[in-house]
């Protein structure tokens, strides 16, 4: 390679560099949409509408929510990964997109770690074990004993086949050593209608999802899912707690850019979320629905990707969930 080339390589490979930074400092020139691959209603959209809303001021520009739910998730997680790299789409990521369906889908339209860059890790939220209150316990130890004494009675709800939920379900079978049976739900509200209305009778349900119903009485609530207790419900013991060490199933939230994404723009979007997830107010409002603010590195966030596909692997090999 000649000299001359040489310094026309570098001076492109400034120019280039140049132009990424000027971008990233006029970053935001026009409306931001955060894609989302759940329904309007959702605990996903919740989280995105209030950090949006708060990320909106910081940036000085507009943030509209866009909801593709469908197809477990992949349709809007399939749309996110195809947009344009330009920091105007973003997509806000959970432990079923970027967990739960890398292991149980044999074939993804989306790569769930090498066609995104992350940003920032949002919040998480525990599940809960909550039963019918016709249910005759009030532990996860009783519940053990009565499930083993009435083998073949017993099913659990879920939102679907390879839902997180159902990993919930299956891992307590396994470590309680117990056979209840899966029954699935085209989504989180009907498998909770489905609890209320007596058509199941236990199931491991979002916080956010399920926290007014335990307030009011109308389901039992046993543990929850998190290494520690949740601070929404302080009262409730986890499951490790309540003997089955190292049971840990987390509902989590965190925002992603299209891979290629401008390290500047990715670098500035992680350090206004930080700045918003601080605010009192922001951690207030998330906490009325349950969820916990966990704000970090790009770096963090894409770990907690990778191990999270890898926990959900391994549980979804050994007790044989496959997606339909």
């Amino acid at each position: 390679m000649t000299s001359g080339f040489k310094g026309f390589i570098r001076i492109a490979a400034l120019a280039a560099l140049g132009a990424t930074h000027a971008l990233a400092q006029t970053y935001p020139t026009k409306p931001i949409r955060i894609l989302i691959a759940q329904a309007p209603g959702s605990a996903t959209d919740v989280i995105s509408r209030v950090v949006g809303n708060r990320l909106s001021e910081e940036l000085g520009q507009p943030i509209v929510i866009e909801a593709k739910p469908g197809a477990g998730g992949m349709l809007g997680t399939e749309a996110a990964a195809r947009s344009a790299p330009d920091g105007y789409t973003l997509f806000m990521a959970n432990n079923s997109t970027h967990g739960s369906n890398p292991a149980v889908y044999a074939k993804l339209p989306y790569d769930a770690v090498n066609d995104f860059a992350p940003i920032a890790f949002v919040a998480t939220v525990p599940y809960v074990l909550v039963l019918s209150p016709s249910m005759p316990v009030n532990s996860v130890q009783q519940l053990i004993a009565h499930v083993k004494s009435s083998t073949g009675k017993i099913n659990y709800a879920s939102a679907g086949n390879g839902s997180t939920h159902h990993f919930c379900g299956e891992l307590l079978k396994s470590m309680a050593g117990i056979d209840i049976l899966h029954i699935p739900y085209k989504g989180s509200p009907p498998a909770i209608a489905g609890l209320l209305g007596g058509e199941v009778s236990m199931m491991f349900a979002n916080v956010a999802d399920i926290g007014s119903q335990i307030r009011s009485g109308k389901v039992k609530a046993l543990a929850v899912t998190t290494a520690k207790r949740a601070s929404s419900l302080p009262d409730l013991p986890t499951l490790s707690e309540a003997g089955l060490p190292g049971f840990e199933i987390v509902s989590w939230f965190g925002l992603l850019a299209p891979a290629g994404t401008p390290a500047p723009i990715v670098a500035r979007l992680n350090a206004e979320t930080v700045k918003v997830l601080a605010r009192a107010d922001v951690q207030a409002t998330l906490g009325a629905q349950g969820l916990e603010v966990a704000p970090g590195s790009p770096e963090q966030f894409g770990a907690h990707i990778k191990s999270e596909i890898a926990k959900f692997t391994r549980i979804g090999k050994a007790a044989g969930i496959k997606a339909e």
